[in-house]
């Protein structure tokens, strides 16, 4: 927007007064909290002589937050100081008194919000570095005033320091900052096909983010529906654990006339303060975080309340607790015949294949999957964010499927899809271009059947885990049994020992005799022991052998053989019998199937089914390569004695 551009420098040459006692990652915590303060100073200009006069009115009165929140008209805060900017430079000395006191003087929410930057801390720093006075007359000479700036402007303002310092920061932008193409693309995806709807004069929706760091996230969402439909309202919602990083997103709401009071300050997963659902949803939890100083809480809400909770379908493992934020949005969906929710979410690789059939990871793809919630996986190109280089991926869940995407899932490739950064931003060399997030957004309405977009029923990401089980084989070996037994002295004790070499020694066994009457002569001769100790003393006369009798259990059916106990991957959409019969009893005609152990699991392997075979170079150009580096070495060796 014109003139913003121009604003954000003249805030930002705020640093050149910081060089040297602040370093650059430190700026942004005197300047965002001054443009907060500034911006509040300007637009509770025309208010403040009716919240001054309704604080003489009310006195020492209890509770007078209603009455003058109504003096200060619309705007939801106030300040009841008699400072303002200008008044705070009339006495430099005593200038981080006066700033303390103004900054106090805020109405609850704003002065919450204004205590999570740490400002007081600033203000010491300031003061003894003998920079406040000049930092504080700088910004007295920034008109932030609404009829100059308006709150639109005003937030793009605010967003680009947010950047600026987020950039500045590469060791910690990760955490509290998604480069803003990556956000772009997950709002096109979740709106994408929502467009007529979203048109709608007077349209009402809600957007939520449970870990919305500087809320760059639910700012572009809200800046896609204003340039889409100027007459609807996206109402946005969020809540944030880092103190800073709440203050940047909720100050960056109040500056842009949105209900501040929607950002909540806390662990979402231990202490949600949103007891609503919502039309969208999309996050960029921390991934590849553990979770153990919450997992008392976490678990003791999936042992008590089950899936009429949030984590119902199971848990991950410690060290990643993304999945955990999916299964808490999904809880915020509205109900399908409410007109239902999408969500979009970035993860990376791990929740989409981590963690065998049964475990905890596996059980939530397979809640989400049958009950046809999945509705895409975009693979996102490897160094996009500022403090990872790993691959990432935008998941689409939502239940609300039109009727051609219902019981499918979309697969996208869009991991070559990037361009090269003009300068490296930490771990981030790539970016997302404009006309890519509009091919991939195409891709993604148009559910292409492409080398780069692939569309798979649901039951495709599923498969049983089943046990196959072989016989238990054993003969009768007396030869060298003996020894065998004194190798077990160890793990039977003497005592135990000299017992059994004479109990057995009195055992007279055929040279014919089956392994069951050899295994009942031997058993019947035994002293009383333990089972486990008694199994040792028999596996010194009864040998695995592939060529051996079968053992029979008290039933009549084999035992199985723990040693050759294996295990198959068999797809859904396959039959169990026919895969068996191809793959097992073709090679073991005597294994079974356990079905008491089957297990079924779901996992998403995006990138084998976008695989491409790459032949590899003649072994003659690679052998010519090589004779070629070798004539180099030569010659440069050459040089050397020469």
């Amino acid at each position: 927007m014109e003139g913003h551009g121009q604003l954000v420098s003249f805030i930002w040459s705020v640093a050149d007064l910081l060089r040297g006692d602040y370093k650059q990652s430190e700026y942004g915590r005197v300047i965002l909290p001054l443009t907060v303060l500034r911006r509040l100073d300007c637009v509770l200009e025309a208010t403040k002589p009716a919240v001054l006069d309704a604080v003489r009115r009310q006195g020492h009165r209890p509770n007078p937050d209603p009455i003058l929140r109504r003096a200060a008209g619309d705007l939801g805060f106030y300040n009841t100081s008699k400072l303002d900017f200008r008044r705070l430079l009339d006495d430099p000395q005593q200038i981080a008194g006066a700033l303390r006191e103004y900054v106090a003087a805020f109405s609850p929410g704003a002065a919450e919000t204004l205590l999570k930057f740490n400002f007081d801390e600033q203000i010491t720093r300031l003061d003894e570095a003998d920079l406040l006075y000049l930092v504080v007359g700088k910004f007295a000479d920034i008109d932030l005033h609404p009829d100059a700036v308006s709150n639109q402007q005003m937030g793009y303002v605010f967003e680009e320091l947010i950047r600026r310092f987020s950039e500045q920061s590469n060791e910690t932008a990760g955490h509290h900052f998604t480069p803003r193409e990556v956000i772009r693309l997950m709002v096109d995806l979740l709106f994408a096909g929502d467009g007529t709807q979203l048109r709608t004069k007077g349209i009402v929706k809600t957007v939520y983010d449970p870990a919305c760091g500087t809320g760059g996230m639910l700012s572009i969402a809200e800046e896609y529906l204003r340039d889409l439909n100027p007459a609807g309202h996206l109402a946005v919602f969020g809540q944030e654990l880092n103190p800073e990083s709440y203050a940047i997103c909720r100050s960056d709401m109040m500056l842009k006339g949105q209900h501040d009071q929607n950002i909540a300050f806390g662990n979402t997963l231990t202490r949600d303060q949103h007891d609503r659902r919502f039309d969208y949803m999309l996050s960029n939890p921390p991934f590849g975080v553990e979770w153990k100083k919450i997992e008392a809480e976490v678990k003791n809400e999936r042992d008590t309340l089950g899936h009429a909770g949030r984590f119902g379908a199971g848990l991950p493992r410690i060290n990643d607790g993304s999945f955990l934020f999916l299964q808490h949005m999904i809880s915020k969906m509205k109900p399908a015949d409410e007109g239902g929710s999408r969500i979009a979410i970035v993860f990376n690789g791990s929740p989409l294949f981590t963690g065998a059939a049964g475990s905890g990871e596996s059980e939530i793809r397979r809640w989400i999957i049958e009950r046809d919630w999945l509705d895409a996986v975009v693979a996102l190109p490897d160094q996009l964010f500022y403090n990872t280089g790993i691959s990432t991926y935008i998941w689409i869940v939502t239940n609300a499927k039109v009727q051609t995407r219902r019981g499918r899932v979309q697969l996208i490739d869009a991991r070559e899809q990037w361009e090269k950064m003009p300068k490296s931003l930490g771990e981030k060399r790539k970016r997302i271009p404009e006309a890519a997030i509009a091919e991939i957004t195409h891709w993604y309405e148009d559910l292409a059947e492409t080398e780069t977009s692939k569309v798979f029923d649901n039951e495709v990401f599923g498969f049983r885990r089943v046990t196959v089980e072989r016989p238990l084989r054993l003969r009768v070996d007396m030869t060298g049994a003996r020894a065998r037994l004194d190798a077990l002295n160890g793990k039977l004790g003497g005592e135990v020992l000299a017992a059994v070499r004479e109990a057995v020694a009195r055992v007279d066994i055929p040279a014919n005799a089956s392994t069951a009457d050899a295994t009942s002569r031997i058993t019947k001769a035994l002293p009383k022991l333990p089972a486990a100790k008694r199994k040792l003393v028999l596996s010194a006369f009864l040998l695995r052998d592939p060529d051996g009798a079968t053992v029979l259990d008290g039933k009549g059916r084999p035992e199985p053989d723990p040693d050759l106990r294996d295990q198959e991957s068999i797809p859904l959409v396959e039959n169990v019998e026919d895969y068996v019969a191809r793959e097992v009893l073709a090679f073991a005609p005597d294994a079974w199937v356990d079905d008491a152990k089957t297990v079924v699991g779901y996992e998403i392997p995006l990138t084998r089914y976008f695989y491409k075979y790459v032949e590899p170079r003649p072994l003659e150009e690679i052998d010519a390569e090589i004779d070629e580096v070798e004539q180099e070495i030569l010659r440069l060796l050459g040089e050397v004695r020469g």
